[in-house]
Parts: structure tokens; sequence; C-alpha cells
């Protein structure tokens, strides 16, 4: 259900860094829940394919950074791509069997869950002026299930350089999430961050510079002109 605002501090920090940075609204997502749910998982690959295809066509050199369920779409464009580095913050790689048949049985009773407590933010006012939706269907948790499980057949794909980061307080996403990716990917070189004072939504939390000033550092090592 995120948009482009949760991961803005990151590309503002890339920018500084002299780096161009796009950021894609993902089909369903910025729109009323009802139009999400009619989206399947491929709709977002698809979405993200055209978006990596034009910046590679257009530039020698390609970074690809994802949030949440972003961050499992940037990794399975790393599977299928070559990109200088990527970013991936918040990943739900693997969600408790318990919840999984939650998921798929309560898509048919109860299509829309209202997020009783707002978005995932440990930082009260991030949190009150996070403009994430209401609800979230179930529909569309049930396409984030079945990613999931594509995505972790195709870490061993994955070999470029890589910063995964978490939050610990992350109640979405299980912070041992960020440890199975960083353990599964073929990269060489793999860098995991634990950001202590922050939840789901890093970018736009308390740690959101910390991780900001990390993942532009991270990528800067990468860049032709750096070497």
């Amino acid at each position: 259900t995120g948009t482009p605002y949760e991961v803005r501090p990151v590309a503002e920090a890339l920018v500084a860094r002299g780096f161009r940075a796009r950021g894609p609204l993902l089909p369903g997502h910025g729109r009323p829940a009802e139009e999400l749910a009619r989206c399947a998982y491929a709709d977002w690959l698809e979405c993200v394919r055209s978006e990596y295809a034009q910046l590679a066509a257009a530039h020698g050199q390609v970074f690809v950074v994802g949030m949440s369920l972003g961050g499992l779409l940037a990794l399975v464009l790393a599977s299928e791509t070559t990109p200088s580095a990527a970013a991936v913050v918040g990943v739900p790689l693997r969600f408790t069997a318990g919840r999984v048949l939650a998921i798929a049985v309560g898509r048919f009773v109860k299509p829309m869950l209202p997020k009783r407590d707002g978005s995932d933010i440990a930082d009260p006012a991030a949190r009150a002026r996070h403009p994430g939706t209401k609800m979230m269907p179930l529909a569309s948790a049930h396409e984030l299930v079945k990613l999931q499980k594509r995505v972790r057949a195709l870490l061993p794909r994955v070999r470029a350089p890589l910063f995964v980061g978490h939050g610990a307080l992350d109640r979405t996403a299980s912070p041992e999430d960020a440890v199975a990716i960083a353990a599964g990917v073929g990269s060489a070189e793999v860098v995991e961050r634990r950001y202590a004072h922050s939840a789901h939504v890093v970018p736009v939390d308390v740690d959101g510079p910390a991780l900001a000033r990390d993942v532009a550092g991270f990528f800067g090592q990468f860049r032709e002109s750096a070497r």
C-alpha cells in the first residue's frame, strides 16, 4: 500500500551525492484499496521491469532501491538483470504459516482489513503525517505471499552488491528476514544494517537519515567515477 513518499529521503540523499533518482508508483498504489485489490504481482513486476529497462537504455549504470514490497521486486530485478548495486529495506521475505493461512482464507471472508494503528512507524509525528491508505486488501496480501515464494527461490541468483536494512521494531516484516536475505543471496558484497529505533518504514522513521546516508555511501563505492 506504499508510495514513493516512503523512499523519497533515500532518493534525496542519492541526488545530493550526484545520482539521478526515479521513484515509480506501482500499479494500484496511491489509489483506492479496491483498485489495488485488482492488481496481481505480475503487474507490479511489469512496472519495475519497464522502469529498469528505460534507465538501463539511458544510463551506463543503474542502482536499485526497494522497500517492503518494493524490496521483493528489487530482488527479482537483481536476479534478472545486472544493477551496479541494490538496496532493500524492510523486506517481508516470509510470513508465518498462520498468517499465510489467514490471508488465504480471509480474503474470501473479509476482503478489506482496516489498518487500525496506522502505518508501522515508530515516530508518532512521522506516523501521523504518513499518507498511507487506511485499508489493506487481502487479495493484495495474497499476491505478496506468492511473490515471497518466488523471491526465496531466486535469492541465489542475486549477484549485485547488496545493502539490506531493517528496523528492529518492525511489526510488519520480521527483522530475521533481513538475515535470511543476506545469507541467501549470491552476492559477494553484502552489508546488513539493523536500525534500533525504527519500525517498518525506516526511511521516514527515527533512523531515516542514517539509513539514507548508509545507502548513499554504499552505492557510492560502486560508481564508476569512484573507482
